[in-house]
């Protein structure tokens, strides 16, 4: 039985080096020092007992508190040693020093590092190995399952619900600070989209308005050019003057189309294919998924757009996908999520599908449904294509694009 990787963002105690780490060390030792101490003045009252020496019993106090050493990283295994442990004590007639408080440690970190049924599990069965092996000894039923048990649960409980509680806060915190990563890469990607929209923009424009002009100079200014050469007197001034303007304007109109190069290609030709500035497209997805994986939500990927895509058509399909998987995880409740990403005839389909159970506790469907699908309807539709979003049959929500291979150019 192996303990399962510590969640993303969990600091390893093991790093001496490590600012985090070494207070994780420390907070640990303070624990396993008050779990130590808490039990050995259990067993410093000396109620019951045999024959054994108290050196032992203070021997089982000093292992509950080294355990704590290692909670972090194998906090299943200390769950259940503890637990061990602590039938162990009483078998062998040690000094009584109660059930909850030598384990509340224990199940606290469990809980913290996401063993909250393990720990449930392991404090029910305490307690009913406990509570039945000393009815069978003849101990009082009354106190046993009074105030005995209660005061037991209610530890055992209090402990398992703060460590859970703790765990919960400290993922919605890395959570909340995803989705503002994510908010802030989407606003970026959006911003370097419209500056390459822009771009293109006034190249089309420039190459419209003057392009035109330079190009009728060029070509009248040769037609001037042919006709003095019939014999004016100052042809050969005319013609010199003339073959002058002409390659004035065909160097100014080479200079023009330097510069919408320049203006479409701003890092020294990548992008040639489209013409346009390449800005965070489905090459990024692999480390977009990896980031969402870490606060929670197993997504996958399926299929691949295929080499060649149109800078816009390839910024926007990313686009989608990191919108649709923000919408995710800050509404859907989802386990899972899976992008897939099918080429054919033209025309690039990105599905993102996941599995949550709807918005959350008073929150309305139309939130979800809100400003950011209106956004990517009017990114898509700017590209040429058809962007369709609801819920699926049972369960789970679905974001489909279509776009054309050919839009935005």
């Amino acid at each position: 039985m192996r303990d399962r990787p510590r969640p993303p963002g969990q600091q390893d105690q093991s790093d001496p080096t490590d600012p985090a780490g070494r207070q994780a060390v420390v907070v640990d030792a303070l624990l396993g020092f008050t779990v130590f101490a808490v039990v050995a003045i259990a067993i410093g009252a000396g109620i019951g007992g045999g024959d054994l020496p108290a050196v032992v019993a203070y021997g089982f106090a000093s292992v509950l508190g080294l355990l704590m050493l290692f909670r972090r990283r194998w906090p299943l295994a200390v769950l259940l040693l503890t637990a061990v442990l602590l039938i162990a004590y009483y078998v062998v007639d040690l000094p009584v020093i109660g059930l909850a408080v030598p384990v509340a440690a224990a199940l606290y970190s469990a809980a913290v590092f996401d063993r909250t049924r393990w720990a449930v599990g392991t404090a029910a069965a305490l307690v009913v190995v406990s509570t039945v092996a000393r009815l069978a000894e003849g101990q009082d039923p009354a106190f046993l399952l009074g105030y005995e048990l209660v005061s037991t649960v209610a530890i055992m409980g209090a402990a398992i619900a703060l460590g859970d509680g703790v765990r919960q806060r400290a993922e919605g915190a890395r959570q909340r600070e995803l989705i503002a990563v994510l908010d802030a890469q989407a606003r970026e990607a959006e911003s370097a989209e419209l500056l390459a929209r822009e771009r293109a923009r006034i190249a089309r424009d420039l190459h419209d308005a003057v392009g035109h002009h330079l190009s009728v100079v060029s070509l009248h200014t040769s037609v001037a050019a042919e006709a003095l050469e019939e014999g004016s007197v100052d042809a050969p001034v005319a013609r010199a003057e003339l073959r002058h303007v002409a390659q004035a304007a065909r160097e100014g109109l080479r200079d023009l189309r330097s510069t919408v190069r320049a203006l479409r290609e701003p890092r020294g030709g990548q992008g040639a294919g489209d013409g346009i500035e390449r800005v965070a497209g489905l090459a990024h997805l692999d480390d977009l998924v990896a980031s969402v994986r870490a606060a929670g939500l197993d997504a996958e990927v399926t299929g691949e757009g295929g080499p060649g895509l149109p800078g816009l058509v390839d910024a926007t399909a990313y686009w989608v996908v990191q919108e649709a998987l923000t919408n995710t995880l800050r509404h859907a409740r989802a386990e899972a999520a899976e992008v897939a990403l099918e080429r054919a005839e033209g025309t690039l389909t990105v599905t993102v599908t996941d599995d949550g159970t709807g918005p959350l506790p008073g929150e309305a469907f139309g939130e979800r449904c809100g400003s950011g699908l209106a956004g990517m309807r009017e990114r898509v539709r700017m590209v040429e294509g058809t962007l369709e979003a609801g819920p699926v049959p049972g369960r789970g929500f679905r974001v489909r694009a279509r776009l054309l291979l050919g839009g935005g150019a």
